[in-house]
Protein backbone atom coordinates (compact mmCIF):
# COMPACT_ATOMS: atom_id res chain seq x y z
CA UNK A 1 0.00 0.00 0.00
CA UNK A 2 1.61 3.31 -1.11
CA UNK A 3 2.00 6.24 1.21
CA UNK A 4 -0.55 9.03 0.86
CA UNK A 5 0.20 12.72 0.43
CA UNK A 6 -2.59 15.14 1.32
CA UNK A 7 -2.10 18.48 -0.32
CA UNK A 8 -3.08 21.26 -2.69
CA UNK A 9 -1.79 22.03 -6.17
CA UNK A 10 -1.29 25.70 -5.27
CA UNK A 11 0.59 25.19 -1.99
CA UNK A 12 4.33 25.74 -2.45
CA UNK A 13 5.05 23.65 0.65
CA UNK A 14 3.19 20.74 -0.94
CA UNK A 15 5.05 21.35 -4.19
CA UNK A 16 8.38 21.07 -2.39
CA UNK A 17 7.36 17.67 -1.05
CA UNK A 18 6.10 16.53 -4.46
CA UNK A 19 9.34 17.58 -6.15
CA UNK A 20 11.38 15.68 -3.56
CA UNK A 21 9.19 12.59 -3.93
CA UNK A 22 9.58 12.75 -7.71
CA UNK A 23 13.34 13.12 -7.47
CA UNK A 24 13.43 10.17 -5.07
CA UNK A 25 11.16 8.18 -7.43
CA UNK A 26 8.69 7.38 -4.66
CA UNK A 27 5.21 6.03 -5.34
CA UNK A 28 2.35 7.66 -3.48
CA UNK A 29 -1.33 8.46 -3.67
CA UNK A 30 -2.03 12.18 -4.00
CA UNK A 31 -5.19 13.38 -2.25
CA UNK A 32 -6.29 16.95 -2.95
CA UNK A 33 -7.63 18.98 -0.02
CA UNK A 34 -8.87 22.57 0.12
CA UNK A 35 -8.01 23.71 3.64
CA UNK A 36 -10.01 26.92 3.15
CA UNK A 37 -13.24 25.08 2.40
CA UNK A 38 -15.89 24.94 5.11
CA UNK A 39 -16.14 21.21 4.47
CA UNK A 40 -12.44 20.47 4.77
CA UNK A 41 -11.46 17.37 6.71
CA UNK A 42 -7.79 18.28 7.07
CA UNK A 43 -8.21 18.59 10.83
CA UNK A 44 -8.58 14.83 11.00
CA UNK A 45 -4.99 14.49 9.78
CA UNK A 46 -3.39 17.67 11.10
CA UNK A 47 -4.90 19.59 14.03
CA UNK A 48 -3.22 22.75 12.70
CA UNK A 49 -5.32 22.49 9.55
CA UNK A 50 -2.32 22.66 7.23
CA UNK A 51 -1.01 20.76 4.24
CA UNK A 52 1.10 18.88 3.37
CA UNK A 53 0.38 15.78 5.41
CA UNK A 54 2.01 12.44 4.70
CA UNK A 55 0.11 9.35 5.80
CA UNK A 56 2.50 6.43 6.09
CA UNK A 57 2.03 2.71 6.64
CA UNK A 58 -0.03 2.06 9.74
CA UNK A 59 -1.92 5.33 9.34
CA UNK A 60 0.62 7.50 11.13
CA UNK A 61 0.76 11.10 9.92
CA UNK A 62 3.84 13.22 9.31
CA UNK A 63 3.19 16.93 8.89
CA UNK A 64 5.27 20.00 8.05
CA UNK A 65 7.11 20.01 4.72
CA UNK A 66 10.58 20.14 6.27
CA UNK A 67 9.91 17.04 8.34
CA UNK A 68 8.28 15.23 5.42
CA UNK A 69 11.11 15.84 2.94
CA UNK A 70 13.70 14.72 5.46
CA UNK A 71 11.74 11.51 6.00
CA UNK A 72 11.31 10.97 2.26
CA UNK A 73 15.03 11.37 1.66
CA UNK A 74 15.60 8.27 3.79
CA UNK A 75 13.14 6.08 1.86
CA UNK A 76 15.25 5.64 -1.25
CA UNK A 77 18.98 5.70 -2.02
CA UNK A 78 18.20 7.45 -5.31
CA UNK A 79 19.50 11.01 -5.50
CA UNK A 80 20.41 11.82 -1.92
CA UNK A 81 19.14 15.39 -1.35
CA UNK A 82 20.24 16.02 2.24
CA UNK A 83 23.93 15.40 2.96
CA UNK A 84 24.97 13.24 5.87
CA UNK A 85 28.08 15.31 6.59
CA UNK A 86 27.09 17.67 9.41
CA UNK A 87 28.41 20.93 7.92
CA UNK A 88 26.95 20.35 4.45
CA UNK A 89 23.73 19.12 6.01
CA UNK A 90 23.40 22.27 8.10
CA UNK A 91 24.05 24.41 5.03
CA UNK A 92 21.36 22.67 2.99
CA UNK A 93 18.83 22.93 5.81
CA UNK A 94 19.68 26.61 6.31
CA UNK A 95 18.94 27.40 2.67
CA UNK A 96 15.72 25.44 2.96
CA UNK A 97 14.73 27.45 6.02
CA UNK A 98 15.44 30.73 4.20
CA UNK A 99 13.43 29.63 1.16
CA UNK A 100 10.53 28.60 3.40
CA UNK A 101 10.82 32.00 5.08
CA UNK A 102 10.33 33.65 1.68
CA UNK A 103 7.17 31.58 1.27
CA UNK A 104 5.95 32.46 4.76
CA UNK A 105 6.39 36.20 4.10
CA UNK A 106 4.92 36.09 0.60
CA UNK A 107 1.85 34.17 1.72
CA UNK A 108 1.27 36.58 4.60
CA UNK A 109 1.50 39.50 2.18
CA UNK A 110 -0.91 37.86 -0.23
CA UNK A 111 -3.44 37.00 2.48
CA UNK A 112 -3.37 40.57 3.76
CA UNK A 113 -4.00 41.85 0.25
CA UNK A 114 -6.61 39.35 -0.92
CA UNK A 115 -8.33 37.56 1.98
CA UNK A 116 -12.07 37.80 1.38
CA UNK A 117 -12.83 38.03 5.09
CA UNK A 118 -11.42 41.54 5.27
CA UNK A 119 -12.65 44.76 3.66
CA UNK A 120 -10.24 46.84 1.59
CA UNK A 121 -10.33 49.57 4.23
CA UNK A 122 -9.09 47.05 6.80
CA UNK A 123 -6.00 45.96 4.88
CA UNK A 124 -2.60 47.15 6.06
CA UNK A 125 -0.20 48.18 3.29
CA UNK A 126 2.60 48.67 5.81
CA UNK A 127 2.29 45.00 6.80
CA UNK A 128 2.37 43.93 3.14
CA UNK A 129 5.44 46.09 2.50
CA UNK A 130 7.16 44.64 5.57
CA UNK A 131 6.64 41.07 4.35
CA UNK A 132 7.76 41.85 0.81
CA UNK A 133 10.83 43.56 2.26
CA UNK A 134 11.74 40.22 3.85
CA UNK A 135 11.35 38.56 0.46
CA UNK A 136 13.67 41.09 -1.18
CA UNK A 137 16.30 40.73 1.54
CA UNK A 138 16.19 36.94 1.29
CA UNK A 139 16.57 37.05 -2.49
CA UNK A 140 19.72 39.13 -2.13
CA UNK A 141 21.12 36.64 0.37
CA UNK A 142 20.26 33.70 -1.89
CA UNK A 143 21.89 35.37 -4.88
CA UNK A 144 25.05 36.13 -2.92
CA UNK A 145 25.20 32.61 -1.51
CA UNK A 146 24.77 30.96 -4.90
CA UNK A 147 27.33 33.15 -6.61
CA UNK A 148 28.57 31.55 -9.82
CA UNK A 149 28.18 27.99 -8.55
CA UNK A 150 25.93 25.51 -10.40
CA UNK A 151 24.12 24.60 -7.18
CA UNK A 152 23.91 25.96 -3.65
CA UNK A 153 25.84 23.13 -1.97
CA UNK A 154 28.37 21.03 -3.87
CA UNK A 155 28.09 20.12 -7.56
CA UNK A 156 24.81 18.21 -7.45
CA UNK A 157 21.15 19.05 -6.89
CA UNK A 158 20.16 19.15 -3.22
CA UNK A 159 17.16 20.08 -1.13
CA UNK A 160 18.58 23.61 -0.97
CA UNK A 161 18.09 24.09 -4.70
CA UNK A 162 14.64 22.49 -4.65
CA UNK A 163 13.46 24.73 -1.80
CA UNK A 164 14.79 27.88 -3.45
CA UNK A 165 13.34 26.85 -6.82
CA UNK A 166 9.91 26.30 -5.28
CA UNK A 167 10.07 29.71 -3.57
CA UNK A 168 11.02 31.44 -6.83
CA UNK A 169 8.25 29.56 -8.62
CA UNK A 170 5.73 30.77 -6.06
CA UNK A 171 6.80 34.37 -6.63
CA UNK A 172 6.28 33.88 -10.37
CA UNK A 173 2.86 32.34 -9.70
CA UNK A 174 1.45 34.77 -7.15
CA UNK A 175 3.62 37.88 -7.52
CA UNK A 176 4.42 38.23 -11.24
CA UNK A 177 5.01 41.94 -10.69
CA UNK A 178 8.12 41.20 -8.61
CA UNK A 179 11.08 41.38 -10.97
CA UNK A 180 13.59 39.14 -9.22
CA UNK A 181 15.27 37.80 -12.36
CA UNK A 182 16.88 41.01 -13.60
CA UNK A 183 18.75 41.88 -10.37
CA UNK A 184 19.61 38.22 -9.69
CA UNK A 185 20.61 36.59 -13.00
CA UNK A 186 22.29 33.67 -11.23
CA UNK A 187 19.02 32.75 -9.51
CA UNK A 188 17.27 33.08 -12.87
CA UNK A 189 19.80 30.71 -14.44
CA UNK A 190 19.30 28.18 -11.65
CA UNK A 191 15.51 28.43 -11.95
CA UNK A 192 15.62 27.88 -15.69
CA UNK A 193 17.75 24.79 -15.13
CA UNK A 194 15.38 23.43 -12.48
CA UNK A 195 12.36 24.02 -14.70
CA UNK A 196 13.79 21.58 -17.22
CA UNK A 197 13.45 18.77 -14.68
CA UNK A 198 10.33 16.62 -14.84
CA UNK A 199 9.84 17.04 -11.07
CA UNK A 200 9.33 20.80 -11.49
CA UNK A 201 7.43 20.58 -14.77
CA UNK A 202 4.91 18.10 -13.38
CA UNK A 203 4.25 20.11 -10.20
CA UNK A 204 3.57 23.54 -11.69
CA UNK A 205 0.86 25.26 -9.63
CA UNK A 206 -2.47 25.70 -11.31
Amino acid sequence: MPIKLIGSTTSPYVRKVRVVMAEKKLDYDYVLEDVWSAGTSIGLSNPLGKVPCLVIEGGEVISDSRVIVEYCDTLSPVGRLIPTVSRDRAEVKTWEALADGVLDAAILARLEATWSGRRDSERCQAWIDRQLGKVEAALKTMSKGLGDKPYFVGIHLSLADIAVGVALGYLDFRFPSINWREPHPNLSKLQDKLMQRASFIDTRPA
